[in-house]
């Protein structure tokens, strides 16, 4: 048994090694503008909790220094269910391993993913109020856990397999059903949402994926290999898919018929993970940080099922390869080249890489991703870019134009070409071009500031919904 005392310093010293941190994907977003307080009274903002906490970065920053403080109360949270509802001897185990977990390992670097920390942290305040019989105290937690994620919707259910009070369940599945429909109107207004209505992938196809890919997350939690930031997704086939589902659903059933605590803890951890993972479709088939609140219940169940022999080598060997892995979050460059080479068939890592590396690399890089996605307007964009940082503006200009064909009402992709035509010293075609790229974006910076410098007057800046 390790003493308590450790439990933070491990939650703590093996993420640090990433500090201070970097931004990847929507993190980007988050730097450009502070959201606006009408924002979070919009219907289709979802997650408006998880935006206030970015607002409040804006003004006293510490991005990612809120997501480990935020795994740190997890884990303090766990640790105080865990010694109510499990034995005094294994009740240390819990805690332990999800503090180093190396799986937990995205949404504590991953800024974008505080939504997972925050929606985990409330509702394991509700699981402690629940486990203390507060039933109602249980309701107040679950609804900043639901304005922090939607993806915790299930957590009624999980609570109905451990200690039914109806009437408090059937409170939270109202808020469940609202939050899971606020949802589903956001991914059909807004452009770009990534999910639902906005996934590119039908609920029918998203399921039978999900089949192979849940037995992903499951082999992870003991073998934690392969945790790029961009993973492979395993196969969407029709017979893979339909085993997987009966196989998850067989086995989670034998472990409530026996009964025993840990067949209990994990089918709230296959619950906790189906919203997410069964029919609501999200552009990515696989993240890993998706298990960040399964975990929780999983963990539960490992305590009865790890040895006691090899519990403490077990929670060492997990913080020396979180360690590891905060150690790859130092740098977004060996992030995608690591993203790259464990799924060298996938166009995003090397669109990403490309995007970091210097103009020959890049250009090295994007020949390779034709290969798998030849037209694509994105390659062609940065393409165009790396022509210009070499100084070669002409062929910019070709590339430029064909991502432009591709995407004609795409701002960026007539904001490049102006650029390009800058370039070769065409002003007034350039000029063009910015105020063309203005009447789609009217608050695009760098079109106002580049139709400036040749002259013009930037409209009035009116963001278009």
């Amino acid at each position: 048994m390790l003493p308590r005392w450790s439990l933070f310093l491990l939650a703590f010293l093996p993420h640090a090694l990433a500090l201070p941190g970097v931004f990847v994907f929507d993190d980007y977003s988050l730097l450009a503008q502070p959201p606006a307080w009408a924002d979070f009274l919009r219907l289709e903002q979802t997650r408006p909790l998880t935006y206030l906490s970015f607002l409040l970065n804006h003004w006293v920053g510490g991005w990612h220094l809120f997501n480990l403080a935020g795994h740190l109360l997890c884990v303090w949270l766990l640790d105080r269910i865990a010694r109510r509802v499990l034995p005094i001897d294994l009740a240390w185990v819990a805690p332990f391993l999800f503090a180093v977990h190396p799986l937990l390992s995205e949404p504590i670097h991953y800024v974008f993913a505080r939504s997972s920390l925050l929606a985990t942290l409330f509702c394991l305040a509700a699981l402690d109020a629940w486990t203390r019989e507060r039933r109602w105290e249980a309701v107040v937690w679950f609804v900043p856990a639901l304005l922090a994620k939607e993806e915790c919707v299930a957590f009624p259910l999980a609570l109905a397999l451990l200690r039914p009070a109806w009437g408090p369940i059937g409170a939270m599945l109202a808020l469940s059903l609202a939050a899971g429909l606020r949802v589903l109107y956001a991914t059909k207004v807004v452009v770009g949402a990534g999910s639902g209505f906005d996934a590119g992938i039908s609920p029918g196809q998203y399921f039978l994926a999900q089949g192979t890919v849940i037995w992903s997350y499951l082999l992870r939690c003991f073998v934690p290999f392969g945790l790029t930031l961009d993973p492979a997704a395993p196969s969407a086939g029709f017979e893979a898919g339909v085993l997987g589902w009966v196989l998850l659903l067989v086995v989670t059933a034998v472990a409530l018929w026996r009964g025993h605590p840990t067949g209990r803890w994990f089918a709230v951890g296959v619950v906790l993970l189906l919203p997410s993972s069964s029919v609501l479709p999200a552009a990515d088939l696989i993240a890993w940080r998706r298990m960040y609140l399964p975990m929780t219940a999983f963990c539960l169940a490992a305590a009865y099922g790890l040895p006691k022999r090899s519990q403490v080598a077990v929670v060492l060997v997990l913080a020396s390869l979180s360690g590891a892995r905060a150690i790859v979050w130092r740098s977004e460059a060996g992030l995608w080249r690591e993203a790259m080479s464990a799924a060298p068939e996938k166009l995003r890592p090397r669109l990403q890489l490309a995007r970091l590396a210097s103009p020959a690399e890049a250009l090295v890089i994007l020949a390779a991703a034709e290969q798998i996605a030849p037209g694509d307007a994105s390659i062609a964009s940065l393409k165009g870019r790396a022509y210009l940082q070499q100084g070669d503006p002409a062929r910019a200009l070709g590339e430029f134009g064909k991502a432009l064909a591709q995407r004609p009402d795409d701002p960026k992709a007539i904001l490049n070409r102006g650029v390009a035509l800058e370039a070769l010293g065409q002003s007034e075609a350039a000029k063009a071009d910015f105020i063309r790229a203005l009447e789609r974006d009217p608050c695009q910076a760098q079109a106002r500031e580049n139709l400036l410098r040749v002259g013009g007057t930037p409209p009035l800046c009116v963001p278009i919904n």
